[in-house]
């Protein structure tokens, strides 16, 4: 079975949501037959590449809240975050475009690392003083290769805009075309949707649901057709 999960690095909801899914998946008795895909989903595609602002910033000009709203926004969720032993600095953080990030998201899972490289970009972004927004290329190099991705190939990716581009406009594409306006948003072999940070026992109906509704192979067989196997092929007696 198949789980999608579109999201982003700037996104704390899906931190959150991706620590929940976590429990729920380890404690499902199939864990070892489930494989999980990082899709990509921008919150804030228009924003220039090198346009940083603090948090707080952000969220008082897009959301039209005060300060004082939105600490107790990042507090509440500082709370959430550290009930599920995730770690979170709920002041000082800063916000940019995350176009890069996902194009490394891509080069990581063509190496069988992209999990790896989410959960470090989540700390690096929600957990630590250093900012992957605000220090350069190298910082986000350190951080892949930590990941375990070579760091020749990581610049290289940094270094041409092209690269993985493609594949992220997909994964957005895709999460517009099944409905996703927000994220987290996990999509279970392409028949059940959850949007948000569920609570881990909805994750665990979920994945018991669409693990019951997989369809076995109905076989369509005449009989007598010729075919070939691990003993040989059939040799025709006509």
């Amino acid at each position: 079975m198949r789980v999608e999960i579109w999201s982003d690095i700037a996104c704390p909801w899906c931190y959150v949501g991706k620590a929940r899914f976590e429990k729920a998946l380890a404690a499902f008795p199939h864990r070892d037959d489930v494989e999980v895909v990082h899709r990509s989903f921008e919150l804030d595609p228009g924003r220039a590449k090198g346009d940083v602002q603090p948090v707080l910033t952000m969220l008082t000009r897009k959301y039209g809240m005060s300060e004082a709203q939105a600490q107790a926004g990042e507090d509440n969720l500082g709370a959430q975050a550290a009930a599920e032993g995730l770690e979170y600095r709920t002041r000082g953080r800063d916000h940019g475009n995350t176009f890069d990030l996902h194009r490394l998201l891509h080069l990581a899972k063509e190496q069988g690392r992209q999990d790896e490289l989410v959960q470090i970009l989540y700390r690096a972004n929600f957990a630590e003083e250093r900012s992957v927004f605000s220090e350069g290329e190298e910082r986000l190099v350190e951080l892949a290769v930590e990941a375990g991705l070579d760091a020749a190939a990581v610049r290289e990716v940094l270094a041409d805009p092209s690269r993985y581009a493609d594949e992220v406009r997909a994964d957005e594409r895709e999460a517009a075309e099944l409905g996703a306006n927000g994220v987290p948003f996990f999509v279970l072999d392409r028949k059940y949707g959850v949007s948000g940070a569920q609570p881990a026992e909805v994750f665990t109906q979920a994945l018991s649901q669409a693990w019951g509704a997989r369809s076995p192979l109905k076989l369509i067989d005449e009989g007598g057709a010729e075919a070939c196997g691990p003993d040989g092929c059939a040799v025709p007696q006509h």
